[in-house]
């Protein structure tokens, strides 16, 4: 290559903007923060190129890779009837009264949104991630939210899918993976209430719940995201359930996600100058910055409390083939936290 090619070559590479992606968690009602986070990204003028998620996440994801802003977002929550919508709410409930609803703001397949999107959703068979690049959206979303016993398994293409936070809670992996140069996530259950501080009730509950939950906690399904993300923000949302649907609860984890957003925007500033750093030559910028506050139960918490689970050799869809060579433990892991 000559001197001046050579010299066009890297004012190109230079000139393109950073590649920024959005790694959005699961847990249920606690998406109200990432409605929260989208706002505070707004006005700083963030721009997301590469979207993933799962669970809650996966619709905030799907929708933001459609264009939708978050004041569209909460537009959509406000609509939902909060008394038909708990009517669904049984043990084994079919997902598609759900498909249909978001079928009104999401039709159409994966591969037709404007940006790159993936859900993540877990295989009922072999407890491993599968990751959802195309299809019809909103059967993907179901399949990514449909936690068990609550709901039954969404069929896909002969298999039977279950809540990705079983398997990838905080998709930066995958979001990595679709072209992400620089990760932001959003973890929903960085603060879990410890087992202890539940009532006797509500730990027999769980306990039953467990027996009748066809897929378990993988190790890593929450560390992997930690490992690939440059910045993870940690709304401390302790003091709420995914359950909480009352008008107070929502409009206060809104305000949480949008606090924390907004105090974490130098860090991401940061991360993306690194990057573009890293294209000039420089030294390759580090993943991660998190912030390091141990939750009250000092570990990330599980989706179903499952400790005894085992992890599956990854399929040809499954995300978990990078990680697994690399077999490392992620840094700056906030502690009571393992692989």
């Amino acid at each position: 290559m000559g001197l001046l090619a050579k010299i066009k070559a890297f004012f190109t590479r230079a000139g393109r903007p950073v590649v920024l992606g959005l790694a959005l968690g699961s847990g249920g009602a606690k998406g109200m923060a990432h409605l929260g986070a989208l706002k505070a990204f707004e006005e700083e003028g963030l721009v997301f190129s590469v979207v993933t998620g799962t669970s809650i996440g996966s619709i905030v994801g799907a929708l933001l890779a459609k264009g939708y802003s978050w004041a569209d977002m909460t537009g959509i929550v406000d609509s939902i009837n909060k008394k038909e919508f708990s009517k669904n709410l049984r043990p084994f409930a079919d997902m598609s009264p759900f498909e249909s609803f978001l079928e009104g703001y999401l039709e159409g397949d994966i591969s037709a949104l404007p940006l790159p999107f993936a859900a993540c959703a877990t295989d009922g068979a072999t407890n491993a991630c599968v990751v959802l690049r195309e299809g019809k959206i909103a059967r993907a979303l179901t399949a990514s939210s449909a936690i068990p016993p609550f709901f039954r398994g969404v069929d896909w293409n002969g298999r039977k899918l279950y809540d990705g936070a079983f398997s990838n809670a905080i998709p930066a992996d995958v979001c990595r993976e679709l072209g992400a140069q620089v990760v932001v996530g959003i973890d929903l259950s960085a603060f879990a209430r410890a087992e202890e501080e539940k009532g006797r009730l509500e730990r027999l509950l769980g306990s039953a719940i467990g027996a009748f939950t066809p897929v378990r906690t993988l190790p890593d399904a929450k560390t992997r995201g930690y490992e690939a993300a440059d910045v993870m923000l940690r709304p401390d949302l302790y003091d709420f359930k995914a359950t909480n649907i009352s008008r107070t609860a929502m409009d206060a984890m809104f305000e949480i996600g949008y606090r924390e957003a907004k105090e974490r925007l130098p860090e991401i500033r940061a991360a993306i100058a690194a990057a573009r750093k890293s294209r000039r030559g420089k030294k390759k910028p580090g993943a991660r910055s998190d912030k390091q506050v141990e939750d009250k139960s000092g570990s990330f918490g599980a989706v179903n409390g499952a400790s005894d689970v085992r992890k599956e050799e990854p399929k040809e869809t499954d995300t978990n083939k990078t990680r697994a060579k690399k077999g490392k433990k992620p840094k700056n892991e906030p502690e009571g936290t393992s692989e």
